[in-house]
């Protein structure tokens, strides 16, 4: 069974559950995908790899997720890049190599902004920064962006669960506030972005869009041939591993 999480009261009362590994740094933070949560299998298994190689590790649930408070409708792009940043602020010390999976690909990349002091490296897995208005919004039906509009929510299928994914007009409207790329996104740190071609939730291009609107040169990015959305294989997860340790001098 895995054991109780830890607690971080954020100033305005939400709590944020996490799991947090002392070690060597730079530490390594997990952050998830849309309606994902920390026991996620490559949140789990990179735990894994970073305690046998004795380094800081943390993995949390955004607001709205997993067994952190608030209801996930009430969640934004902006509200989970917050939560980040104050995970980044509160929970760990020096340096920080973020490991963005899907959504978490985009707030990995706002966190980056927002403190550039703390952040060593990036690794996207299926990265999908903008992914509420170029891969959700247009690519809607007028009669979805009516729903949307007029009732602020809308349950969309999804094949990765059971029950639909509630799509808020406020998750569409937050999001085209922090677009990224339409300009240069100014990250100066290493990136390395790993995108499976089968992938049929994120495009293999966007990859190619992210790599050319990161301001530092220090880009690599990884596809594979034969990976879906997920990157979850052990295959997979090796390729990521050896990544996160090169990033972390190791």
């Amino acid at each position: 069974m895995t054991n109780a999480p830890k607690i971080f009261t954020r100033d305005d009362g939400a709590t944020i559950a996490y799991h947090k590994t002392e070690g060597s740094g730079p530490g390594v933070i997990f952050l998830g995908g849309f309606m994902s949560d920390m026991d996620g299998t490559k949140a789990v298994a990179l735990e894994a790899h970073c305690q046998a190689q004795g380094r800081a590790y943390l993995r949390f649930d955004y607001q709205g997720h997993g067994q952190s408070s608030g209801a996930f409708t009430d969640g934004t792009i902006g509200k989970w890049s917050e939560d980040v940043i104050d995970v980044l602020d509160n929970l760990t010390d020096g340096p920080q190599i973020l490991v963005g999976s899907s959504m978490g690909g985009w707030i990995m990349l706002l966190a980056a902004l927002a403190r550039p002091e703390r952040v060593a490296g990036l690794v996207g897995i299926a990265a999908a920064p903008d992914f509420t208005e170029s891969l959700m919004w247009k690519g809607y039906t007028p009669k979805i962006k009516d729903t949307l509009q007029r009732d602020r929510i809308y349950h969309q299928p999804s094949e990765y669960d059971d029950s639909p994914y509630p799509i808020t007009m406020d998750l569409i409207e937050d999001g085209r506030e922090r677009l990224l790329l339409g300009k240069t996104i100014n990250i100066n740190c290493p990136v390395h972005l790993f995108q499976g071609i089968e992938d049929d939730a994120v495009p293999w291009e966007h990859a190619h869009a992210i790599s050319r609107q990161l301001k530092t040169n220090d880009v690599t990015t990884t596809f594979i041939k034969d990976g879906d959305h997920r990157l979850s294989r052990e295959e997979d997860l090796a390729k990521i591993f050896a990544v996160v340790d090169k990033l972390a001098g190791g």
